[in-house]
């Protein structure tokens, strides 16, 4: 009974929260920052030490510049989606601007289903408005989705499946989403999916090593797996920040044709454009993430591909 009154009481103040005009929602981000950076320490030290060891060409004033800047955005982060509950479309566009989203309208327009690489960066959770810049609204035939992991506490769980519906768009689960977009192609249905690939792959998962901001990273490979299983299309979502409150997301083609693409390829394409979208604005990815937590090896023979390369518009 405690638990259920805790959760109702907490509902009411997000609820009051989100219905605050955005000036008054930054000012609560700047005491948010103060109280993360200054006073708790949260996570401060993993995220110093991630910047420190990605950019070993930066001075530590600069890596420490990065990470306060980090924990500003981060901290805007948290109040920006708490306002996706009671944010106007008018409102959302003004704030997130979509370029390039007539690479989406052509796929649809083709026939095709398309996955949407992209990462911790700026707000991800604004993405979802994708809907209302696309010709193509979500329906019967036409979906928008996101693959999730589910929290382990189901009223937050609930909270942000909410929120990420907020334009139409569904959540699939991370480990039945490969079934769930199966059957929308059994239905004749169409679907543009959201892949957050830059997280630590799950224990037991395929994984790809790269390197990626100077460590060998271990790649998520199961979105390559579903686009080839599934012959859908990729683009990646380039995030900016132009202003606080204000994010461009860039669609950018990854292949329409991946079996044209060795194993892998796709891959290594997604890590080198999230690396160069950090490494224009480190300041906007999500550094408290023990993304490198534990250490894997380059595989015997490795070549450095992605650093031989420059970003593709």
């Amino acid at each position: 009974m405690r638990e259920k009154w805790y959760y109702g009481l907490l509902g009411i103040i997000l609820g009051g929260i989100a219905r605050l005009p955005f000036r008054v929602l930054y000012a609560i981000s700047d005491l948010i920052f103060i109280i993360l950076y200054y006073i708790v320490h949260y996570r401060r030290r993993v995220a110093y030490e991630n910047i420190r060891a990605s950019f070993p060409e930066k001075s530590d004033k600069e890596c420490h510049d990065i990470c306060r800047r980090f924990f500003r955005n981060f901290a805007d982060y948290f109040v920006e989606t708490i306002k996706l509950a009671h944010v106007s479309d008018e409102q959302i566009k003004s704030r997130f601007e979509i370029v390039g989203i007539e690479h989406v309208d052509r796929l649809f327009t083709e026939g095709r289903s398309i996955a949407m690489y992209f990462g911790h960066c700026g707000n991800w959770e604004w993405g979802t408005s994708i809907t209302l810049w696309s010709r193509f609204k979500p329906s019967d035939k036409i979906v928008y989705a996101q693959v999730y992991r589910p929290l382990t506490n189901e009223w937050f769980n609930h909270y942000f499946l909410m929120l990420r519906s907020r334009f139409g768009s569904v959540s699939y689960e991370k480990k039945l989403v490969f079934r769930d977009l199966l059957m929308l192609r059994r239905a004749g249905c169409q679907a543009i999916v959201g892949f957050m690939s830059d997280q630590k792959p799950s224990a037991g998962d395929v994984t790809h090593v790269v390197k990626f901001l100077n460590h060998p990273t271990a790649m998520i490979t199961g979105t390559e797996t579903i686009v080839r299983r599934l012959d859908m299309a990729a683009l990646y979502w380039d995030v900016e920040k132009p202003s606080r409150g204000h994010y461009r997301m860039t669609v950018r083609s990854l292949t329409e044709n991946v079996s044209e693409l060795p194993e892998f390829a796709l891959t290594d394409m997604y890590a080198r454009m999230l690396e160069q979208t950090i490494l224009r604005t480190p300041d906007i990815w999500l550094w408290t993430h023990k993304r490198w937590k534990y250490a894997v090896d380059y595989p015997e023979g490795f070549i450095d591909t992605l650093h031989s390369q420059s970003l593709e518009s």
